[in-house]
């Protein structure tokens, strides 16, 4: 059996050419993600002479985040399997289930409210940006980002991980390992040793057919209590992929998509800064033979009257406002489509732009998100959700809920954005009807009820106990109606009341006319 250090050598020859182009893709945007000298404890960076790449990142990533975890609402719901409905639950069950459901729910998005999901998740968002690929770890102390050059990742030819060999840095102390200011050099079967106080610790993962397997290695020796094992479907271990190509083990990122124009811009805006740099220099030239002292010039003041000729003085220029304005066009023309491919919203800036036309921009750029979706929610949100309710029910900090009746449903992603634009174009619907045919076509040609329900399934509201049915307002109105005779009968016993026919004294069986003819059984029926 090879070590996990020489596992992590074998597979990080394959990785080397993704790591160059992740390394360049960052340079280009965000240098301090992934950098490519990792011995030293500060690292200088070069900056990039733009910010179009960073902006883009950021942006792209926080939309990410907002679509797959949205902060005011769930991103998953517990479905009951509608084929076990009436077979082995009863019908009258669901709304109680639902409920307990939806409680089930609450306490999930609580525990990941105040875990520190959400600030990893983001930073890995913004790997899967630049490099295209990230690994999160979700241990019990708190989830772990791994950026490439950290992780190796061995895949088959249904993109499946197979394996997974991380490398990271610990102190010799939390290992329990002694301090040495010299060792031997490194070799294959011993470990890395120098006189730090760290030691690279190597985690190797490995599935087979019963589930997932790890443990991690220091100095070539395993270390103790650090052997682990998950069922297949839930695995602490996510490698994640921005966008995949077939028989690759590494993704590749949005960045490198348009990694020509980010080369472009970076070239042309440093040309732009060093000339106009130049272009802002001042230098006065006095002619040699010019009866103007240059010292008289360098130390007059603003408005000094010195003598001399204006003709012996000049000012040097570049001349290059032509070629200043050519590089100025395409810099714009390169930043509105890196703004695009982004999704960076640019409202174009006028008196007359309207809110329609800010919501349609925005729509536009909500669409676009559909296909960065799609893989995410497969390897990222659903892994990660079972993986949490995983290990909430074995901490029994949630009640165990049976797989065989319960679906999660993944109602985030690419699932709330076809949700979204049935919403908006139901609602557009409506709204049209009303504006150009008026209220009365609403109620005329409009059936209420399936509006209703079809508003209801765009935004994901369960409506059961929630909207009436047409039986309940039917009985509703049958109630109104007769309690409406009743109060008619009332009303006209009390006028009939002072006439000597309802007087009991002198006509006695009056009372017991009065009673049987208000007496519930007697009230019509409609």
């Amino acid at each position: 059996m090879k070590k996990a250090r020489q596992r992590y050598n074998e597979l990080s020859t394959h990785r080397e050419q993704f790591l160059e182009v992740a390394y360049e893709c960052a340079e280009l945007t965000i240098p301090t993600l992934i950098m490519r000298n990792e011995t030293n404890n500060y690292q200088s960076f070069v900056t990039p002479w733009q910010s179009v790449g960073a902006k883009g990142v950021t942006t792209l990533s926080s939309k990410l985040m907002l679509g797959l975890l949205p902060p005011s609402t769930t991103f998953f719901k517990l479905q009951l399997d509608d084929s076990k409905l009436g077979v082995e639950i009863p019908a009258e069950a669901k709304s109680e289930l639902d409920l307990s459901f939806a409680k089930i729910e609450r306490m999930i998005m609580e525990s990941i409210a105040a875990s520190t999901d959400r600030v990893q998740i983001f930073a890995a968002l913004k790997h899967l940006v630049v490099t295209g690929n990230a690994l999160l770890f979700m241990g019990k102390e708190g989830m772990k980002v791994y950026p490439l050059n950290r992780y190796c990742v061995e895949r088959d030819g249904n993109g499946e991980v197979i394996e997974i060999v991380t490398k990271e840095k610990v102190s010799k102390k939390l290992l329990g390992l002694p301090e040495v200011d010299k060792q031997t050099p490194n070799d294959d079967d011993q470990g890395d040793y120098s006189g730090t106080k760290d030691v690279d610790v190597y985690t190797c993962v490995k599935r087979s057919d019963k589930g997932w397997n790890w443990y991690q290695e220091a100095n070539g020796t395993v270390l103790p209590d650090s052997i682990g094992k998950a069922p297949l479907n839930k695995s602490p271990w996510l490698p994640l992929r921005f966008v995949t190509v077939d028989g690759e083990d590494y993704g590749r990122s949005r960045v490198e998509e348009f990694l020509g124009d980010l080369k472009s811009l970076e070239a042309l805006m440093q040309a732009l800064v060093e000339g106009s740099a130049a272009a802002a220099k001042v230098v006065f030239t006095v002619s040699p033979s010019a009866t103007t002292k240059p010292a008289s010039l360098a130390n007059a003041g603003n408005g000094a009257i010195i003598q001399g000729r204006p003709d012996d003085v000049g000012v040097i220029q570049v001349g290059k406002t032509a070629d200043f304005q050519t590089a100025f066009q395409l810099v714009n023309v390169l930043e509105k489509r890196l703004a695009e491919a982004f999704l960076v919203l640019s409202v174009r800036q006028s008196e007359r732009t309207t809110a329609e036309e800010v919501r349609m921009t925005q729509m536009e750029l909500e669409r676009q998100l559909g296909g960065l979706f799609s893989l995410l929610t497969t390897e990222f949100l659903i892994p990660y959700l079972d993986r949490k309710m995983h290990t909430l029910t074995k901490s029994k900090k949630i009640p165990s809920v049976p797989s065989n009746l319960v679906k999660p449903t993944i109602v985030a992603g690419i699932n709330a954005l076809g949700r979204g634009q049935d919403r908006e174009a139901l609602v557009q619907f409506i709204t049209t009807i009303a504006q150009t045919m008026g209220p009365e076509a609403l109620a005329q040609y409009l059936n209420a009820d399936e509006a209703i329900k079809r508003l209801a399934a765009a935004q994901g509201i369960d409506i059961l106990n929630l909207v009436k049915s047409m039986e309940e307002r039917n009985q509703e109105q049958q109630q109104a109606m007769q309690a409406q005779q009743m109060q008619s009968l009332t009303e006209q016993a009390g006028q009939l009341a002072g006439t000597p026919l309802m007087d009991p004294q002198k006509n006695p069986e009056v009372v017991e006319a009065v009673n049987s003819m208000v007496a519930p059984g007697n009230v019509p029926q409609q």
